[in-house]
């Protein structure tokens, strides 16, 4: 991987229901920095992405269950939001005030990834049904158009255990690695790395997310010119068991002592 790399923002304005996503990136790229080159790596952020595939809810259609009514009680939710929260999830783990902490897609993430933000009045707008599915679509067009070889990432923002504030992590990807395993290469000093294993696409998602912004910047895109990696027939992202997670093992182990 090269040592340096560019991070070009696109801005395409409001992305909405319907709307052909590659071409608004093409058009933003072509703006930008003049369209795509060989090896670039696209990332999108995943509201767009569902919003242009249609994946948007209103509220109003939405009528509470039980469980969500007790849940939003709990955690001071709109009792909607958690119906449709619990309809995205494959389990609830906990919550806190505002949000519920669940499994969805092998990963854990507040209200399973379903979003206010940037949603229309009324409206929330969970994940991309199939975000890899969503990366190779959208990765297709974009070479077909262009005529180059790009990688591409649909990123989400995501707090962290103990930290504060938001960062891009990586759910869908299509083109590159997501994960690159540094075992047996040498540290400063000669020693064998072991366990070292690099996300790349979660870093990529995460320098992206400088340019593209939370709020009304309307840059729900990035492209990362001049990284370097190899590109392939690589699809998805790699996740662990929660088993094999040292947060979510030591959680289990000690829930029952807190």
């Amino acid at each position: 991987m090269n040592s340096s790399f560019e991070v070009f923002g696109l801005s395409t304005g409001i992305i909405n229901s319907g709307d052909a996503i590659a071409d608004r990136i093409l058009a933003a790229a072509e703006t930008t920095c003049g369209g795509f080159e060989e090896g670039d790596v696209l990332v999108l952020a995943e509201t767009a992405v569902a919003t242009s595939e249609g994946n948007v809810i209103r509220l109003s259609d939405i009528t509470p269950s039980p469980r969500a009514q007790e849940l939003a009680e709990r955690y001071r939710m709109d009792p909607r939001t958690a119906e449709v929260v619990l309809q995205q999830s494959e389990s609830i783990v906990g919550g806190i005030p505002g949000f519920l902490l669940c499994m969805k897609g092998g990963t854990l993430l507040p209200n399973a990834g379903v979003d206010a933000s940037n949603a229309p009045p009324g409206c929330v707008t969970p994940l991309p049904a199939d975000p890899d599915r969503s990366a190779q679509a959208i990765k297709a067009t974009i070479e077909k158009k262009s005529g180059v070889r790009i990688g591409i990432i649909i990123a989400d923002s995501r707090t962290h255990a103990m930290r504060l504030g938001c960062s891009g992590v990586a759910i869908g990807s299509a083109g590159i690695p997501s994960v690159i395993d540094d075992c047996g290469r040498s540290d400063l000093f000669g020693r064998k790395l072991e366990v070292t294993k690099r996300a790349v696409a979660d870093n990529i998602a995460s320098a992206a997310e400088l340019v593209m912004g939370e709020a009304d910047e309307c840059t729900p895109g990035a492209i990362i010119r001049g990284l370097g990696l190899p590109l392939g027939d690589h699809v998805g992202v790699e996740t662990i068991d929660a088993t094999e997670c040292l947060f979510m093992g030591a959680f289990a182990k000690n829930r029952s002592q807190w």
